[in-house]
């Protein structure tokens, strides 16, 4: 008979664990969060669209004449090059098979998508409500550029449409540490 004996082959013992304190079980990547390919995705639909709005609005020659629609081409231009940097950073830990969870870089994508994707949802928002004034209210889209302002303004919104998901993702990311 081959059998081992525990005083001949003595067996190591597993090491306790405390039951009040199991171990945590991290999730894997989430699709939509920095790093994967919905990720980048979501980035540069946002960066996309945000550009889009921006040029528009700055192809006009009387944006400047009303504060919405500065504060509309000074939120997606923040909202553009927020997306683009980000964008940057997705392509290069994808290209590399990095992991970006650590919690100080969650913690500045989650500020940083609530700051820029509600300033752009802010400047749409204000944006919509000039542009209903001059088309519905004054009926003077005659002498003003109501298409850009509303294709610019819808734009925005759909830039908004993209990141908030950014936003969301890191915020649950961060929730879940």
């Amino acid at each position: 008979m081959n059998v081992s004996h525990a005083s001949v082959h003595p067996v190591e013992d597993p090491p306790a664990t405390e039951v009040d304190n199991p171990p945590r079980v991290r999730m894997d990547d989430i699709e939509g969060m920095p790093g994967t390919l919905l990720g980048l995705a979501l980035r540069f639909f946002q960066f996309l669209f945000a550009a889009a709005a921006l040029c528009v609005m700055a192809s006009t020659s009387d944006f400047p004449s009303v504060t919405a629609f500065c504060y509309l081409v000074a939120a997606t231009g923040l909202q553009s090059l927020w997306s683009l940097a980000l964008v940057i950073v997705d392509v290069y830990a994808i290209m590399v098979k990095r992991s970006l969870q650590n919690r100080r870089l969650v913690s500045l994508f989650a500020i940083g998508d609530g700051v820029t994707s509600t300033l752009t949802f802010a400047a749409a928002c204000a944006s919509a409500g000039i542009t209903v004034l001059i088309d519905n209210d004054l009926n003077s889209c005659a002498q003003n550029h109501c298409v850009q302002f509303e294709t610019s303004t819808a734009l925005a919104f759909i830039s908004w449409f993209a990141a908030l998901p950014s936003f969301l993702f890191n915020f649950w990311s961060l929730a879940s540490r």
